[in-house]
């Protein structure tokens, strides 16, 4: 397994995360999965014997389901781990039993310690954006649970570009911790991240941490041509949950899989393997429902792709050159062929 640098920290992460969403229990996420203990035991050990040494979860996953199923596989190897849940989507009926108010900033993150059996969270992250409360008020209850030691790292996940600039500038003026990570959705079937969120992640030293880079399971191979699309997947259709461009997306799936095939590999190693060459990508998040899967995301770190069939996937799956991309890129292109750069 290979670590890498978590954005300005100086914490080491393994370029695998595993995403225990699939920890669902009895009354979980059926949708998602059906693991019972004795399976998330197994997994979670597996995944630490074979390097992996950061864990992501949420409160929501399985109304706080995953959270104690984590907690429990974890058991005395939870020192060994990054530990990482989020917080700020809606996890019950009252009216402030969502959003990022200080309220449920400081509520959260004593209902995950306890669901997760742990005294501290290694790295605790903000779901989603709130654009009703205050980003300050959100910052100074997160930077409060730092220094009170039930949080060591904060972050987000699906932040804008011009989220990720502002909150830091606010943390920086006010002497607060800052974020060190934005976990993002990117994938070989959706590159817009590649627009804005992670050039300001790379120009604030966040590390981007990515959920679903197989796309919810379509660049595991296993299904993409829309007119034989099976019945029995979370993802009903092409398109629908996690949009993309379906013609653009069974161009890159045949080269995805010609590829796997030439290297001796599976559809979802190829996928994997491509983010973990792009700039800026810290970890990516790999969910597994069985030990035959997580065996083969792992091996994902036995090989590379050829610099040629990097270029391949990279042209096929070029997102659209939206502006002002377009505008920057044919000044750059000129100043490029006069042998200096814009």
């Amino acid at each position: 397994m290979n670590y890498r640098k978590l954005g300005n920290s100086g914490l080491y992460v393994s370029e695998l995360c595993y995403g225990a969403m699939s920890f669902t229990g009895s009354k979980g996420w059926s949708h998602i999965s059906k693991t019972n203990q004795k399976e998330a035991d197994e997994l979670t050990a597996m995944a630490i014997d074979n390097g992996i040494n950061f864990i992501d979860t949420a409160d929501i996953y399985s109304e706080g389901a995953s959270e104690i199923m984590l907690g429990k596989a974890l058991g005395k190897k939870r020192k060994d781990i990054i530990l990482t849940t989020k917080f700020g989507f809606k996890v019950g009926e009252g009216v402030n039993d969502n959003g990022l108010s200080r309220k449920r900033v400081i509520e959260a993150c004593d209902e995950s310690l306890k669901r997760l059996n742990t005294d501290y969270i290694d790295l605790y992250l903000i779901h989603a954006a709130d654009f009703v409360t205050p980003m300050e008020e959100t910052l100074s209850a997160l930077n409060d649970l730092v220094r009170q030691g039930k949080v060591r790292y904060i972050g987000c996940s699906n932040f804008y570009g011009w989220q990720l600039v502002k909150a830091n500038a606010i943390a920086e003026k006010n002497g607060w911790e800052k974020l060190i990570v934005n976990q993002i959705y990117y994938s070989l079937l959706g590159r817009e991240s590649e627009y804005e969120m992670i050039p300001a992640a790379i120009e604030e030293g966040i590390a981007n941490t990515i959920w679903s880079p197989l796309h919810g399971g379509i660049l595991s191979g296993k299904y993409f041509d829309k007119k034989n699309w099976p019945k029995d997947t979370r993802i009903k259709e092409p398109g629908a949950h996690f949009p993309y461009d379906v013609v653009q997306g069974e161009e890159v799936m045949k080269a995805v899989i010609r590829i796997a095939k030439d290297n001796k590999v599976s559809p979802a190693q190829v996928s994997l393997n491509y983010l973990l060459k792009k700039k800026g990508v810290s970890s990516l998040v790999i969910g597994a429902k069985n030990k035959e899967q997580l065996l083969d995301n792992l091996n994902t770190e036995k090989w590379e792709l050829t610099k040629e069939q990097f270029d391949e996937l990279d042209n096929l799956s070029a997102p659209k050159n939206v502006y002002p991309h377009w505008y920057y890129n044919f000044f750059r292109k000129a100043e490029l062929e006069k042998g200096s750069h814009l």
